[in-house]
């Protein structure tokens, strides 16, 4: 059946513009920003990434989401998370902030590096940049170990070569340094632990 509108033309046309204005505000209440929020631009992956990855601005994109839905330390530009690795892993979507990079020369914000050896250069075959561990001070038993820094994160493994500068085998202290990117708090208490004597890491 079809709708009658009764009236003079004019009476019709302002009801059928009526009628529009209607339709175009519900539309408008249904997209996103349309609450009178201001959209804001951050950056997301691109794809899932794994830990460890040096990003380009191919693993990356830019999307808008309300400005009260931004996390705090969300990145605005590829080029800020281009050169830099990933910490830990990230799905596709996923909104990257200041804390989920780690600088080749340093890690996030309120973080210190330090560089460590480990009691056992084997362990760092297991390690790449990228990689959360905690640092640990081995003692004579298991009950003596003490951990010095908890969710550290590996920024880089210097590895030499197998010979040292006379053409002689490597020493136990020519082991690979391992950087780590510890809270600001825990790193003068990881150096010196480092100094004292060789540490070990647990993955996490």
């Amino acid at each position: 059946m079809r709708a009658r509108w009764r009236g003079s033309p004019v009476t019709v046309l302002r009801r059928v513009l009526a009628a529009a204005l209607v339709l175009v505000a519900a539309a408008l209440a249904a997209a996103p920003g349309a609450d009178g929020q201001p959209t804001v631009t951050v950056v997301v992956a691109a794809r899932d990434l794994p830990l460890g990855t040096e990003l380009t601005e191919g693993d990356l994109r830019v999307a808008d989401l309300p400005g009260q839905a931004r996390p705090a330390g969300a990145l605005t530009a590829p080029s800020e998370a281009a050169g830099h690795r990933l910490v830990g892993r990230a799905r596709q979507g996923e909104v990257l902030t200041d804390v989920r990079l780690a600088r080749r020369t340093g890690g996030p914000p309120g973080s210190a590096t330090v560089p460590i050896r480990l009691a056992d250069g084997g362990v760092t075959t297991l390690l790449r940049a990228g990689t959360p561990v905690d640092v640990v001070t081995p003692g004579p038993d298991a009950g003596a170990a003490r951990v010095v820094a908890e969710r550290a994160t590996v920024v880089a493994v210097l590895k030499r070569s197998g010979r040292d500068g006379a053409g002689g085998p490597l020493s136990p202290k020519d082991d690979p340094l391992v950087l780590v990117s510890v809270p600001d708090d825990d790193a003068p208490r990881v150096a010196a632990a480092a100094l004292d004597r060789p540490v070990t890491v647990t993955l996490r």
